[in-house]
Parts: C-alpha cells; structure tokens; sequence
C-alpha cells in the first residue's frame, strides 16, 4: 500500500482523499511505490481504490486522466540500501555525528531511474530486473568498477556477487539504456583491467551508452580501512592520455567517444580540458565529467555582457582546491583586468575530510568559514560555491546558512553554476 501524505487542491481527489489514506490497488493490482502507481495508472481508464485511516474503502473511475492531474503526494519509499563492503566507500570514510542521510549506502535502482543515482546492481533481484524492464525504468545508472568479476567481487568486498556483464545484457538486450561508471583506484582496476572493462562495455554499446572513468576519492578517516591513495599527476596524465586514444578509436568504429575521465584527473595532471564538442550530449555531467568545461564555456559565451557591471563592492569568492586552477588561468584576470571588478578568489584548505578531498561540493561550513575569517583582505560580500549547501540549506557539518552569515557578520552570496548570473547578483 502507498500512504499519501498531501493533496492538491485544484485535484479532481481534493476534499476526498486525505493526507494518511492509502491507495490499495490499481486496476485491480496492488502498488508498490510511486514509480508503480505512475506506470499503473497510465491506461485510457483507471479505477483507484483508497482506504481512509478507518480502513474503510473509497472506489474512483476515471477516464483519461493522465497521473500527474490527480496532484497526489505520497510518502517516500523505503531506500533499498547497499550490502557491498567496497573498499574505496566514502561513507566509510566519515566521521560520526553527521546528518543520519549521509551514512545511507542506497542500493536502488528506482533511485538510479529517478535521480541518476549509480546502482551496483548487487541487491537486484530476477523479479525487480523483470519490473525494470516491463516499466521502462530506463536509463539507469551503474557502477561497474571492474568486468573481471574476481577483481570485482574483491573491490566491492562481496564473494557472491554475480557476475556483472550477463547482467547489463540482459537489460541492455531489452531495451533498457544504461550509464556506467568506473571508480579506479592506482595499483587496483587500472593498467590491463581497465582495458578489458572499457573494451567489455564499449562492446554492448549502444545499450550501453556511456563510461565515465572516476578518481577514488579518499579522506583522512581511513582507520581500519584498505591501503589506497590518488593518482599522482604523471598518473593521472597517462590516464587522460589512453582515453583520449581510445576515443578517437570508438570514434571511427561505433560513432561516439563512448568513454570519458572525469575533470578531477584533468586538474590531477595539470592539464586544461578537452572542448565542449568533445563531452558530446554530456550524459555523464552530475558525475564530473565536463562540468568544468561547461563553467568555462558558459563564461566565454556571456562575459561580454558583463561590462555594464559597475560597483565598489570588494567580493571574495571562496573554491575548492581543485577548481582554483582553471579560474586563475581562464577567468580571474578577465574579471580584474577586463572589468574592473574588486574581486579575489580564495581555495578553501579542507580541513574536516583531508587536503586530499579537493572539490568545492564537499567543503563544510566551518572549513569555509573559517577561510573566510582569516582572510587577510577587506571584502563587503563572500561568495561560496552552489554545491556545498543542500536544500534546506545546511552545509555537510550541519551548520545552516543563516548560522554561517551570522557568524561572519558579512552578506553570503551562493554562487550559481552560471558565473555571469553570480557576478550579476553580487554587482547588483
């Protein structure tokens, strides 16, 4: 049964179905979750059966209504979570204390159809692969790691972990899109594994549609954990420089790149990033892969419309280690020299993870405050990065944003993934 926690009013259900019913069945069948009630309720028509908080029974018929019109919301699904014990695991690499949502391994794949979320498919089940396929759960997301399934099964820590590619086949030959990702770690899964993996899953192309390959991302709450560390910029560079030659040659034979490194190799090498035509239909880019090339792009293309910006306003903007770089380089010195603008850019050292954890994504309000604090300069208004805060506003360590400008005792301006529409609101 699926509870309904709200209605809305202008919903033909509106005045009789509360908040605290549950829909029993659709057509006659039973609902499993959101996902399910949406897919069920599709047909020209539909007979909805509720139960008030008495038990009892309230029968609807409609007639070509799509879903959506019955501005029905419902309580959320049980997460299904991971039982993989991976070596390379950022929750594992967490301090205690933290938001409770911070320790959850999910392991869903309704999670990976509705947000992208990348899946295992470790815990999916013969009876969820055939919903997966009959819904048109598609595409979805899935860490693969490895296709050498003795390496896998070592990496993600499980001795019965079936094998993977039969897996994606069976879904791919069904006409379900997938996304992949490879999470490689120096000494592990790279050298001649990630080449059999790539070459393995640029073979079910075009099912398989894309591989972005990740750095492993390590903290300094590692005790008790596998020996890892990154890739130095030699590495990291020889990486970018085998993928860079293999997509030239799915390029001729497939028709696309197929394969992609992730930007953070790019500023591990020190090394600029490839053009935009390159990221093709940038499918991979919540997972890091274009995402600064998308930046600086999207800069190039509307800072001319920035000369009207004229203010005394001194502005600090705070970043991670890893994006600094490629602003010193492309967009600093426009904004000084060009603009005219009072402008600095500070990178934050992360002192809660580890300076090894360099992305502006996983810097806490305490980190970039006190960065803020210390900072020798005179400046009217700080500027932090758009993805350090979630959406209710709490940074990771769970200071809030109003806590955060109250402490500083200067206006907070939260950047935008677009670095024009920032400056417009920090100029205006």
């Amino acid at each position: 049964m699926l509870k309904i926690i709200d209605v809305d009013p202008s919903s033909p259900l509106f005045g009789y179905i509360r908040p605290g019913y549950e829909i029993l069945s659709v057509n006659g069948t039973e609902v499993q979750d959101a996902i399910d009630f949406y897919y069920k309720a599709t047909n020209e028509r539909v007979n909805l059966i509720f139960s008030d908080n008495l038990g009892k029974k309230i029968n609807f018929d409609f007639d070509e209504l799509m879903p959506g019109e019955l501005g029905l919301t419902f309580d959320e699904d049980k997460i299904k979570t991971c039982d993989n014990d991976c070596i390379f695991c950022f929750i594992r690499q967490q301090p205690k204390g933290m938001r409770r949502a911070l320790y959850i391994k999910d392991e869903d794949y309704r999670l990976s159809f509705t947000h992208g979320n990348f899946i295992t498919l470790s815990n999916t089940t013969d009876e969820d692969i055939e919903r997966i396929i009959k819904q048109r759960l598609s595409p979805l997301y899935v860490s693969v790691h490895a296709t050498d399934d003795k390496l896998r099964r070592y990496m993600l820590h499980n001795e019965k972990l079936a094998p993977i590619l039969p897996r994606i086949k069976e879904l791919t030959d069904n006409g379900i899109t997938i996304h992949t990702q490879v999470v490689l770690c120096p000494g592990i899964n790279d050298g001649k594994y990630i080449e059999q993996t790539i070459n393995d899953l640029a073979s079910l192309y075009s099912g398989v549609e894309t591989l972005a390959v990740v750095p492993v991302g390590l903290t300094k709450y590692r005790d008790n954990l596998p020996n890892l560390r990154t890739y130095q910029p030699d590495e990291a560079k020889d990486i970018i420089n085998y993928i860079d030659r293999i997509q030239k040659r799915f390029l001729k034979e497939i028709g696309t790149r197929f394969v992609w490194a992730a930007d953070e190799f790019y500023v591990a090498a020190h090394i600029g990033f490839p053009n935009q035509v390159s990221y093709e239909e940038m499918s991979q880019f919540e997972n890091g892969v274009g995402m600064a090339r998308e930046f600086l792009t999207n800069f190039n293309r509307r800072k001319r419309f920035l000369k009207s910006i004229n203010s005394n306003k001194k502005a600090l903007f705070l970043t991670g280690y890893s994006a600094y770089p490629f602003l010193t380089e492309n967009i600093i010195q426009y904004l000084k020299l060009k603009l005219k603008l009072n402008v600095e850019f500070e990178p934050v050292k992360n002192d809660f993870w580890g300076e090894t954890v360099t992305v502006s994504g996983l810097l806490t309000g305490n980190d970039l405050l006190r960065c803020a604090i210390s900072y020798e300069k005179e400046f009217d208004v700080l500027v932090i990065p758009p993805n350090c805060l979630n959406d209710e506003y709490l940074f990771l360590d769970n200071l809030s944003l109003t806590q955060f400008e109250t402490e500083l005792g200067k206006p907070v301006v939260l950047g935008q993934y677009d670095l024009a529409d920032t400056l417009k609101e920090v100029f205006k």
